[in-house]
Formats: C-alpha cells, sequence, structure tokens
C-alpha cells in the first residue's frame, strides 16, 4: 500500500511540475518572439551606423577625437558583459562566462561592467574587478546611456586600451552564439573587412566631419549596446522556452515510466492476493 501511495504521489508531483514548465514554456515563447521582432527590427539601423561611424573616423582628424586612439600607456581592457538576472535558462549563461574565460585568460587583463546579475556573481566568483553593476532592477535598455556614458568616462581617463561588448548573440531560436565585439578605440576600422564597401563622397556634410563625428560617436556606442541588449534578451527568452520545453517533456516521461511501475506494483499485488485467496480455499476443502 505504502509503495503504490509513493508513487501515485510521485505522478502528481510531476504532473504538476509539467503544467508549470508548460506555462512558462508559453510564456517565454511569447517574450521571445516579441524581443526577437524587437532585435531584428533594429538590427539595419544599427549595421548601417556601425558603418556611416567607420567610414567618418577615416575622414577625421585623429588627433581631434581621443576616442579615435589607443591608450598607449595602458594595457588594461573594459568590457560591459551582458547577462540574464534570472537563471532557468539552460546552458546560456554558462556558455557566455565560459567564453569570457576563453577571451580573456589572465584575471587582471581586463575589467568589467555588469549588465545583469549573473554576470555580476561571475565577476565576483572568479575575483576579477568589477567596475560597475547595471541591470538589477528596471529594463536593461533604459540604463544603456549611464552605462555608456561610465565607458566613455573610464576610456578617456586613459585607464584602458581597449573596450569590448560580451553578449549572446541572437541568430535563430535553436543557434544562441557568445559574441565578443570591440567598440573602443575607433581608429582600428579600417581592419575591419566584415563591412561592406560604400562610398560616403556624394555626401555633403555640415558643418564638416569632425563636429559630425564627435556628436555622432556617444550615440553610436549607445546604439551599439541597446542593439547588444535586444540580442542578449532575445536569446534569453529563446533558451528559456527551450529549457522549459526539455523539461515538460522529461516530467511527460517520468510520469508514463512511473504509471507503468504503478500499474506493474498493483496487478502484482492483486496476484498475490488471488493466490492467497486459492490456498485458502484449498486449505479448508
Amino acid at each position: 500500500m505504502s509503495s503504490t501511495r509513493l508513487i501515485r504521489r510521485r505522478i502528481k508531483s510531476a504532473k504538476n511540475i509539467a503544467q508549470i514548465t508548460k506555462a512558462m514554456e508559453m510564456v517565454a515563447a511569447a517574450k521571445m518572439r516579441k524581443a526577437q521582432n524587437i532585435a531584428l527590427a533594429g538590427k539595419p539601423y544599427a549595421e548601417k551606423i556601425y558603418q556611416a561611424v567607420f567610414e567618418l573616423a577615416k575622414r577625421c582628424d585623429v588627433k581631434e577625437h581621443p576616442l579615435l586612439l589607443k591608450n598607449i600607456g595602458s594595457e588594461k581592457k573594459l568590457a560591459v558583459l551582458i547577462t540574464t538576472n534570472k537563471g532557468l535558462c539552460g546552458g546560456l549563461n554558462t556558455n557566455l562566462l565560459r567564453a569570457v574565460s576563453r577571451f580573456f585568460k589572465e584575471k587582471n587583463s581586463c575589467d568589467f561592467i555588469t549588465v545583469g546579475k549573473k554576470g555580476e556573481n561571475f565577476v565576483v566568483r572568479t575575483e576579477r574587478k568589477l567596475v560597475a553593476s547595471f541591470g538589477q532592477t528596471g529594463s536593461f535598455s533604459n540604463q544603456a546611456g549611464a552605462v555608456i556614458n561610465l565607458v566613455i568616462s573610464e576610456y578617456l581617463s586613459q585607464k584602458y586600451q581597449e573596450f569590448f561588448l560580451i553578449y549572446n548573440n541572437f541568430i535563430t531560436a535553436l543557434k544562441l552564439e557568445p559574441t565578443l565585439k570591440k567598440l573602443l578605440p575607433l581608429g582600428v576600422v579600417e581592419e575591419d573587412e566584415s563591412l561592406p564597401k560604400t562610398d560616403f563622397s556624394e555626401f555633403i556634410v555640415e558643418p564638416n566631419y569632425d563636429q559630425l563625428f564627435e556628436a555622432l560617436i556617444p550615440h553610436y556606442l549607445e546604439n551599439q549596446l541597446r542593439s547588444a541588449i535586444y540580442e542578449a534578451e532575445a536569446s534569453e527568452h529563446s533558451a528559456r522556452m527551450m529549457a522549459m520545453k526539455n523539461a515538460t517533456d522529461n516530467a511527460l516521461e517520468l510520469m508514463t515510466e512511473l504509471t507503468l511501475a504503478y500499474n506493474k506494483v498493483r496487478q502484482e499485488k492483486i496476484t498475490y492476493e488471488i493466490a492467497d485467496m486459492v490456498t485458502a480455499r484449498m486449505a479448508v476443502e
């Protein structure tokens, strides 16, 4: 009796888990579609401003713009690490943080500004330097301006040689890629062969390239960070949807196995009871 009761209890628990994970899967799917649409809608603009800044940088006086120059006096790097606040999203954060360890093998080679609690915990746990932490409350995208202002301030103080973004790039619902993207200094843009070749000579820029470039840089950096945040959010919801789907499938499979075990125990018990009845009848006769 106790065995069948225990199995029934486990079946009920597995059923409750399957209901919860199924609901979480549906919520994550709805959020993923919304985040995916936002990320895809912003990609063309992000790519164009990325290209425009690099083209303008070639036409500007390097000495007039400190963000075009690599800080020779420092060898340290600064990175904005975008992770999630919550778990239950499979190996999304684990894969990204393993990639961080590959990108920067020496702990003291890079300082971090984190967006998301998981990234903050990783930096503290691995004893790396945490410059600032954002994203504990509110939307990540709303804090993009504050993050970029801090980055520009730190870079202009010549503490860091380069500035990177580290995030999960949303490619498809099943393919999420840890990405390292260099944003500063902008003086290395001529080496970027991934950009399509264009000619800006047909445009008239007023008052001049330098003033336009100076006004465009903060907007460009914020746009690139915001685009990375949207990609990371779409990746989070996609990973959570797949994790909850796998959890639901495992719970249903466990229910099937437990039901078979319950039926087997119940049938054995019935067989023993019938055997006892037959034995008792034969003893009476």
